[in-house]
C-alpha cells in the first residue's frame, strides 16, 4: 500500500482525495465543506482542493447494517473505492465511523491509503492526555468491532454509555440526524450521554459519529473534545498539503 507522496508546502496538483460519503448525506456534506475551506486557507485566494466524491444511497447502507451483511458492506464500499482510485484518487477517507467496521475490505481492494478516522482519533486523544476515552457513536460503533477496536489498539481504553443510553443515542442518529433533523432532545441525550461517561472516568469524550457532530459541541463537554470529523479532516489535509499519513497501530 502506497503511504504518500513527495511533500510540498500547498496541495500538489497531482494529489487528489478520495471521498467515500452518503452514509449519511448531511455529514458528507459538512465534512466536504470543512476539507475545501482548510485547503482554501492554506492556499490563499480561491483555491481548495481537488477530490473525488462517491455518495451512497444511505437507505442500501442501512438495510445492510441492520441485516448484518457486513460483507456485503464491505463489497459495495470496496467497488466504490477501486473506482475512486481508477478516477485518480492518491488517498481514501471514510466518511463515517460505523462503516469503518468494513475498513478492512476497503484497504485491501486498492494500492492507496486509507486515512483511518480511528488512527487520527487516537493520536488527538493521546494530544489531549487522554488515556481512558468515551466513545459515542452508533450502536454498531460503541458495541461491535470497527473504531472501538482500533482505539484499543492504540493503547486507549474504551469506555461506552449504559444499555439504555446506547439505545437512545443509536435512535436519535437514525431517526433525525441521518435525515437531517437536529432536535433539542438529540442534544440533550448527546450532552447526558457525555457527562455520564466523564462520571466514570472518560478523559475524553469521543463524537465517534459524524453526525453527532451536529448536535454536541466541545461547550457541551467538560474534557477535551475529539470530533472524528474534524480528526478525519485534519488528516485529509495534512495528506493533501504534504502526504502525510496517520501513524497505524505499533
Amino acid at each position: 500500500m502506497r503511504t504518500g507522496d513527495e511533500t510540498s508546502t500547498t496541495p500538489a496538483p497531482d494529489r487528489v482525495l478520495g471521498m467515500l460519503g452518503g452514509m449519511a448525506w448531511p455529514s458528507t456534506a459538512e465534512a466536504y465543506t470543512q476539507v475545501n475551506r482548510r485547503v482554501q486557507t492554506a492556499r490563499g485566494g480561491d483555491g481548495a482542493c481537488e477530490l473525488l466524491l462517491w455518495s451512497a444511497d444511505f437507505g442500501r447502507v442501512h438495510a445492510m447494517q441492520a441485516q448484518g451483511d457486513w460483507a456485503g458492506a464491505g463489497r459495495l464500499l470496496a467497488d466504490a473505492a477501486r473506482r475512486l482510485q481508477d478516477a485518480g484518487a492518491g488517498a481514501l477517507v471514510l466518511l463515517t465511523n460505523t462503516m469503518h467496521r468494513v475498513a478492512p475490505a476497503v484497504e485491501d481492494a486498492v494500492d492507496i491509503p486509507l486515512l483511518h478516522v480511528a488512527d487520527a482519533t487516537a493520536a488527538a486523544c493521546r494530544a489531549a492526555g487522554a488515556q481512558t476515552v468515551g466513545l459515542l457513536g452508533t450502536r454498531f460503533t460503541m458495541e461491535e468491532e470497527g473504531v472501538r477496536d482500533r482505539l484499543q489498539a492504540h493503547g486507549l481504553h474504551v469506555v461506552t454509555p449504559p444499555g439504555p443510553t446506547r439505545a437512545a443515542v443509536h435512535g436519535h442518529i437514525y431517526d433525525e440526524l441521518v435525515r437531517g433533523i437536529v432536535s433539542d432532545g438529540a442534544r440533550t441525550v448527546m450532552a447526558a450521554a457525555a457527562a455520564g461517561m466523564v462520571t466514570t472516568g472518560a478523559q475524553a469524550v469521543i463524537a465517534g459519529c459524524t453526525e453527532i457532530e451536529l448536535v454536541l459541541a466541545d461547550t457541551d463537554v467538560t474534557v477535551p473534545y475529539v470530533a472524528t470529523t474534524s480528526t478525519l479532516i485534519d488528516a485529509a489535509v495534512a495528506w493533501l498539503l504534504d502526504g502525510a499519513v496517520p501513524p497505524s497501530p505499533a
